[in-house]
């Protein structure tokens, strides 16, 4: 009986302490899950240059491999020579012009009746922390660049070694249950890859579409506008939202017409992507509900930030899965057809 004490005791030790080494390393973690998950976006590009054939013959898993992170770097080469440099001359001249627009914007807003209820004072000084803040995040892009490449690097490690790593972490739990969650991963995987592949096509679309009608507007920063635009889209609801509010800020700051001419873009843009687009490239991705999807990037970016938000879909995509094959209880004609829908 003391032994027994004695083990439960040593236990709740042993995972208070890995509670506590878990937050103390979170970052860390979060670059090791963000990089995992690249790599689960990436397998299906990987199967798709390996049935490629030429003359009879066939791209093995290394060539593959190779060949993808080589497009890859080949990309985010183009990226930083040809769009990285207007991009971060848009945001110096942002974050130089915004507080004398936030002054006119001021002084425009004192003739209205309400105006004596508005404390100006703490409203620009609010408002300019916040450009700077903005600012300073554009201009300060090289402190990221630890974070990003750690995460490319293990997102190239995770390709290369993937299903070894994969299968290591099924085998530590019971053999009698390795088949059904080996299945159930399968399937959850497959959901996450073509949820973010989907969201990258729906990203791309929105900043090229923002930067073409920006650019036709006469919007000042519309570079900057349009990276963001597209980045944001990454985050179902709040992203698009964001946008609009940023893209309207500056166009009602240069004239009315360029506010009214980016409303109406919005306003035809996400008919046409909420009809049109979204159904189609979103057909065979995952199905949650919009409260889910609210809740999830809520709580993503409590405990993560900007980076948390940006995988909290996937990961409750991961956890419905789970969910749905160890907690909801169906009967067997039920369960089959939900495995068959996955």
């Amino acid at each position: 009986m003391a032994n027994n004490h004695r083990s439960d005791i040593l236990f709740f030790f042993g995972v208070v302490l890995a509670l506590w080494f878990a937050y103390t390393v979170r970052d860390v973690l979060m670059l090791i899950y963000v990089g995992a998950l690249f790599a689960v976006v990436l397998s299906p590009a990987i199967g798709v240059i390996q049935k490629i054939r030429i003359n009879g013959w066939r791209a093995g898993r290394g060539f593959a491999i190779v060949f993808l992170i080589l497009m890859l770097v080949l990309a985010g080469t183009l990226f930083a020579v040809f769009a990285l440099p207007p991009v971060y001359r848009d945001g110096r001249n942002f974050s130089a012009e915004w507080p004398r627009h936030l002054a006119e914007v001021t002084e425009g807003i004192r003739h209205l009746p309400f105006a004596n209820t508005i404390d100006f004072a703490g409203l620009q000084k609010y408002a300019a922390e916040i450009a700077g803040g903005a600012g300073g995040l554009f201009l300060n892009l090289a402190g990221g660049i630890f974070g990003l490449f750690t995460t490319v690097i293990l997102t190239a490690y995770f390709i290369i070694d993937g299903d070894r790593a994969f299968h290591w972490a099924v085998s530590l739990f019971p053999v009698n249950q390795q088949h059904r969650l080996n299945s159930t991963l399968l399937r959850a995987k497959a959901r996450m890859s073509n949820w973010l592949i989907g969201q990258m096509m729906l990203m791309f679309s929105f900043g090229f579409t923002s930067l073409i009608v920006y650019w036709a507007l006469g919007l000042k920063y519309f570079f900057l506008l349009a990276m963001f635009a597209g980045i944001a889209n990454i985050l179902p609801i709040a992203g698009p939202i964001s946008a609009i509010v940023l893209a309207s800020a500056v166009a009602i700051l240069d004239s009315p017409q360029k506010f009214v001419g980016v409303i109406i873009f919005f306003a035809i843009y996400f008919q046409i992507e909420s009809v049109f687009l979204s159904p189609r490239i979103m057909r065979h991705t995952l199905n949650l509900s919009p409260l889910t999807v609210i809740i999830a990037l809520a709580l993503g970016g409590a405990l993560a930030g900007v980076v948390g938000a940006l995988v909290s879909v996937p990961t409750a995509a991961l956890v419905m899965v789970l969910v749905d094959e160890y907690v909801v209880k169906r009967k067997p004609v039920e369960a089959a057809k939900a495995v068959a829908a996955d």
